[in-house]
């Protein structure tokens, strides 16, 4: 996104400035998935927005030129999540039930690889060197996959449910969220747990670190989600501004907010530094993914809206738009 063709806001406000701005804020909206999308994610350079959906596609936004979308085809079912390569704009992950993850190269919309996994994939995250994906399935599996050679190295059988994986800054720990409430942290790679972290007293469904690799928060069926410091491994605070359970969460690309979606009619958006509420996007429905663009103020979200006659829109918005009498100073 070209922040300034748009004029998005992409420096640090305060909290008033913060609070007038979301209040004012316009939303745009992208169509083009004939099914509900699952996952939203940006490039690292900001400039492309990939999606995933039960169509069985995802799709690759270029909002800085406005061209139209392209259409990524090849699986063969949902494609439940998506993951861009941190070290490289150009290189799309998607992992679908269809039991494969592909690699995708944006710029000429062409599938490089396909990897054969053992289940349906639900969940993906990527080394933050480049080197290596980890996928995970609805079997509780956890697959590494070499992004060089494009196979398996190996996989992990976990005897609980395993839902969100991620790496840390550093990409020297591995940590996932469990069925139990927990956030287990482990050695890479050797998968060495090193703590378990009594997060939850309920499902623990999604996990992120800030940018910063300062702190990472998980989201819950208890419907709260929780802050952590990265080195301490201590819980720092608590949100509380949602009544279902946690689905989907991402920090600002300057670490100051986070936001957070449920089957909540809203997407809540709070300080981190204080845990206040700032803002709530009203929503139509449930809401699957939220992503926050990496260098400006604009949120990408998806859920499950229905169109008048009872079909899923496929839409995805973009919340964080200014008016032309905000001011940001």
């Amino acid at each position: 996104v070209s922040t300034q063709s748009t004029g998005l806001v992409c420096r640090m406000l305060s909290a008033e400035a913060a609070k007038d701005f979301f209040k004012s804020a316009k939303t745009d909206e992208l169509i083009g998935h004939k099914k509900k999308v699952h996952s939203v994610a940006w490039s690292c350079d900001g400039k492309r927005l990939a999606s995933g959906s039960v169509d069985q596609t995802a799709r690759i936004w270029n909002l800085e030129s406005r061209t139209k979308d392209v259409e990524l085809r090849g699986h063969t079912n949902s494609v439940d999540q998506l993951a861009w390569d941190p070290t490289s704009p150009e290189v799309l992950a998607t992992a679908s039930a269809d039991k494969s993850v592909k690699f995708w190269d944006a710029r000429v919309a062409k599938c490089i690889s396909t990897v054969t996994t053992s289940g349906e994939n639900i969940n993906i995250s990527w080394h933050p060197d480049g080197s290596h994906i980890a996928v995970g399935n609805k079997d509780d599996m956890i697959s590494i996959i070499d992004t060089r050679k494009f196979k398996v190295l190996k996989s992990t059988k976990f005897p609980f449910e395993v839902n969100e994986i991620t790496w840390n800054k550093s990409g020297e720990n591995f940590l996932l969220t469990t069925g139990l409430g927990e956030v287990i942290v482990m050695k890479y790679p050797s998968m060495e747990r090193l703590r378990t972290l009594k997060a939850h007293t309920a499902n623990c469904y999604c996990i992120e670190y800030d940018p910063s690799g300062k702190y990472f928060a998980a989201g819950s069926a208890d419907a709260l989600v929780s802050l952590w410091d990265a080195n301490e491994l201590v819980c720092l605070r608590t949100f509380t501004k949602l009544d279902w359970p946690v689905r989907t969460i991402s920090f600002s690309y300057d670490s100051q907010y986070i936001a957070s979606a449920s089957e909540d009619l809203v997407i809540d958006i709070s300080e981190v530094s204080t845990g206040k509420g700032v803002y709530q996007i009203p929503c139509r429905a449930a809401m699957n993914t939220v992503a926050w663009h990496p260098s400006t103020y604009l949120l990408a979200f998806a859920g499950d809206e229905k169109d008048k006659n009872g079909r899923d829109e496929g839409s995805i918005k973009l919340f964080g738009y200014p008016s032309p009498s905000t001011s940001t100073s």
